[in-house]
């Protein structure tokens, strides 16, 4: 659903001037602030969050050189992503519950791929601290790598 806003907020501190973005899948979601009323499963595609100039050393730092996740700093209110339509109150009918397992498995091998060429000169910093972050979230959830 289109809500007339287009620009992201920074996910540590709000603000609307923001320089880089990660995806995430949606189980991340729950490690996240303020994650206890979204229905994670319902999530369709990944979560993007969103960071302002100043908040993305500060992550960059974290990820890079401590190997500290920063989700649980992140609002989920401010982060990106679609939920699947509530059919089953209008049809009365009970829907299953999506398999994020393949969405899991593309992102976990693309960052294990990213992490593996961390060195190359073409892979950059975004990408390998966007890899960290997700595979250190999926094994503190309890999804281990390939």
């Amino acid at each position: 659903m289109y809500t007339g806003r287009t620009e992201q907020p920074c996910c540590l501190c709000g603000s609307e001037e923001t320089t880089a973005r990660i995806d995430i899948p949606p189980r991340a979601v729950q490690l996240m602030k303020n994650s206890a009323p979204i229905a994670w499963r319902d999530i369709v595609g990944e979560v993007s969050i969103h960071f302002c100039a100043a908040d993305w050393e500060t992550v960059t730092d974290l990820v890079v050189n401590l190997g500290l996740n920063p989700l649980s700093r992140c609002n989920v209110a401010r982060a990106s992503f679609d939920l699947r339509a509530d059919f089953e109150a209008l049809l009365n009918d009970t829907k299953a519950e999506p398999d994020q397992t393949e969405l899991e498995r593309r992102m976990l091998a693309a960052a294990d791929e990213t992490l593996a060429n961390a060195d190359d000169p073409m892979t950059e910093e975004r990408d390998v601290v966007e890899a960290r972050v997700v595979v250190d979230a999926l094994a503190e959830l309890g999804v281990a790598s390939a």
